[in-house]
């Protein structure tokens, strides 16, 4: 009975097994799950609503400040916000491009290096030009007449005007004159006299050079604008230089030429001299000693020079008296220990001027100038000094060693009036 009950159970479970089986075989398959949507955009509108909503219940006494204040604040964060986002979006992307681009230009960088350094190098040099330009139109123009007057072998220069010169003194204005000399002999020099205070002066001086036709062709005419000035180095305003083998003298030349900017002709040492002076007031007695020169500059072809010295004293300009030395053959560095006595009243004795001029001895033609001072009334520096030690110790020699300069400065100086 016991075997047979459990037969039976068997069989009702097997049953059951089979009829749960069909019914999951039976049974429609579970759907499968919804996939993910973005709702960011849905999302984001849904909060900016809901934050205006939540902002509209707010009362105005929490938030102090009106509503279209706060829509201001809220549109400017968003635009910080997207403005941060564009820049995040820039940096992480646009590096991948750019690697992808440096590969293609390394093959061209060069070239383009190249092209660009020509191009600022054309670009430095049209501003040069241009500055230059710009200096050039700044310096004035001149006008001046050529000739030559072959029975008297002459080369005659005139110097007219000048028109537009630039300020060179802190007034707003100039005191011109003219340096007119040839290259590269250099040794006679002439200048005109010193318009004061003009920037469009007249000065219509002619100057002649006595040089034989067919030494010309090598020479070049210098004509160098100056702006005079009694304390200090008077500054080159512009020049114009004419080789003579590029112009005509069949027939006279008369022209206006713009003036070329110059360097100020590099000053050479022409030597010093020391003088001794001494001034009796009750006899009115002045001595002056001249007593040695020292490294005057070279005049013969030699490498040497026959100097002397030539005085002159000058009172308001006009010339007194003049005295010379013997001639010292074939030194540089003459030793002469010569006395001139001059009668100076003591009324007078203010208002003096004492030239001292060491000039190149020469045989055949005229005596060549080296160098030149001056002491005694209008001068500056040393010369002034000297002549004031003189005055403050009479009947006592004062000796004092004094700087050669070239003759047409101090002579430039002597022309311009005294202030």
């Amino acid at each position: 009975m016991r075997l047979v009950s459990l037969q039976q159970r068997a069989q009702r479970a097997q049953r059951a097994r089979r009829a749960a089986e069909r019914e999951e075989e039976e049974a429609p398959p579970p759907p499968p799950p919804p996939p993910p949507v973005h709702h960011s955009s849905h999302n984001f509108l849904n909060m900016k609503n809901k934050f205006f909503n939540e902002l509209g219940h707010l009362p105005n006494h929490k938030l102090g400040m009106p509503m279209w204040a706060i829509g201001a604040i809220v549109v400017v964060v968003l635009a910080l916000v997207g403005c941060f986002a564009f820049c995040v979006y820039k940096k992480c992307l646009g590096g991948k491009k750019k690697g992808k681009k440096v590969r293609e230009r390394k093959g061209g960088g060069r070239r383009r290096m190249k092209q660009e350094g020509e191009g600022e190098a054309e670009g430095e040099e049209k501003k040069e030009g241009e500055g230059e330009q710009k200096e050039q139109e700044f310096y004035g123009k001149l006008e001046y007449t050529l000739d030559y007057n072959f029975n008297d072998n002459e080369l005659i220069v005139g110097i007219l005007q000048a028109e537009n010169l630039p300020a060179m003194d802190l007034g707003g204005t100039s005191d011109p004159y003219v340096k007119v000399y040839m290259l590269p002999d250099k040794k006679k020099k002439f200048e005109t006299k010193v318009q004061r205070k003009n920037l469009c002066p007249v000065f219509n001086e002619t100057f002649k050079f006595k040089i034989p036709f067919n030494d010309l062709a090598g020479q070049t005419l210098v004509l160098q604008v100056f702006d005079f000035d009694r304390f200090g180095k008077h500054d080159v305003i512009g020049e114009i230089k004419i080789p003579m083998n590029s112009i005509d003298l069949g027939q006279p030349i008369h022209e206006w030429k713009d003036l070329d900017g110059g360097e100020k002709e590099e000053e050479e040492k022409l030597g010093d001299i020391c003088i001794s002076l001494r001034y009796v007031p009750t006899s009115g007695k002045l001595t002056i000693c001249v007593m040695e020169a020292k490294n005057l500059k070279k005049m013969d072809v030699g490498g040497l020079s026959d100097p002397f010295v030539k005085l002159v004293l000058q009172h308001n300009g006009k010339r007194l008296k003049k005295k010379k030395t013997t001639v010292k053959e074939k030194t540089l560095n003459p030793y002469f220990n010569e006395s001139f006595s001059f009668e100076i009243p003591f009324a007078q004795i203010q208002k003096i001027q004492v030239l001292i001029t060491v000039y190149d001895y020469d045989k055949l033609g005229s005596n060549d100038a080296i160098g030149k001072c001056w002491i005694g009334y209008g001068a500056s520096g040393v010369g002034l000094r000297h002549w004031s030690d003189m005055l403050a110790n009479p009947r006592r020699p004062i000796a004092q060693w004094h700087v050669l300069q070239p003759e047409e400065d101090v002579d430039a100086a002597l022309k311009a009036p005294i202030r």
